[in-house]
């Protein structure tokens, strides 16, 4: 027998289970929403809104990058037992296909049943924190660096003036230890062009009231102010920061050393990254 949309819906606002299992459930009941309830019980899947309210502060994190698209996933559970499961892991990876293949950029609910179900089998409350999908232009290649047990994900989309150059030994090196970078410096902008005009205002203000007592002229204390900005940004933004494998120069004046040599040019066009509970 047909059914309906309706019906799967009540029988998952009753059980918490996942829309295709309320369905299969039905079906196998014949539309008898006591007895689906029952079959669904009798599965371990009716449990799991029950354990919606336990706190999930663990999890890890997750990337994928394929043809023109990369992502990164967060999921989250219960313990850190789970965290390292098999079975947990194994669904953050499907997560993250599924997101590429369907290019969604937000949890819907087709990841929250995919979680659901493992919920049933695992008895612990996890949950699909977050997504995000990232634009690869022509010409472009993702770097991507998963750090340990999945506690950091990081994603690095660079463009090229000719693809061909990521074919060169030493700009793939460059790549990866950007995503690396990334991973241990964990950079709050790509660069100071993109950095919020109210961002750098209340920045402005903090440094004004450290210098406002000194006994300076004021265009002293503006050149302080400046200053102090200017240093900051070198120690948030991406591309201003030292490079992690060589410190004597910025990210963004390595790329060019690294572009040069390879006969071509390198931008960076975007750096995301995810850290497991945060």
């Amino acid at each position: 027998m047909a059914i309906s949309a309706a019906e799967v819906k009540k029988l998952r606002d009753i059980t918490g289970a996942g829309m295709m299992e309320c369905k299969k459930a039905l079906t196998e009941a014949n539309g008898d929403m006591a007895e689906a309830e029952k079959i669904l019980k009798e599965m371990g899947l009716a449990a799991v809104a029950k354990r919606q309210d336990r706190a999930t502060e663990n999890g890890r994190v997750f990337v994928l990058a394929k043809g023109d698209k990369a992502c990164l996933v967060e999921l989250s559970c219960e313990t850190d037992f789970v965290a390292k499961n098999e079975q947990f892991k194994a669904l953050g990876e499907e997560i993250c296909q599924v997101v590429l293949e369907k290019g969604y950029t937000e949890v819907v609910p087709e990841l929250t049943d995919m979680v659901n179900g493992l919920i049933a089998t695992i008895k612990e409350n996890m949950a699909c924190k977050k997504v995000m999908l990232i634009d690869v232009p022509a010409n472009g290649m993702a770097a991507t660096y998963l750090h340990g047990e999945g506690s950091v994900a990081v994603v690095v989309v660079f463009k090229a003036d000719n693809a061909a150059l990521f074919e060169n030994e030493a700009v793939a090196t460059f790549c990866h230890d950007c995503a690396l970078h990334v991973a241990a410096y964990k950079p709050q902008f790509l660069c100071s062009q993109v950095i919020p005009k109210e961002f750098e205002e209340a920045q402005l203000d903090i440094f004004k009231a450290q210098v406002a007592q000194l006994d300076k002229p004021e265009k002293v204390k503006e050149g302080i102010v400046r200053g102090k900005l200017s240093k900051l940004y070198k120690e948030i933004c991406f591309v201003d920061q030292a490079f992690v494998k060589d410190d004597t120069m910025s990210v963004s004046k390595k790329m060019a050393e690294v572009a040069k040599a390879a006969g071509g040019k390198l931008e960076i066009v975007s750096c995301n990254y995810f850290v497991a509970g945060v």
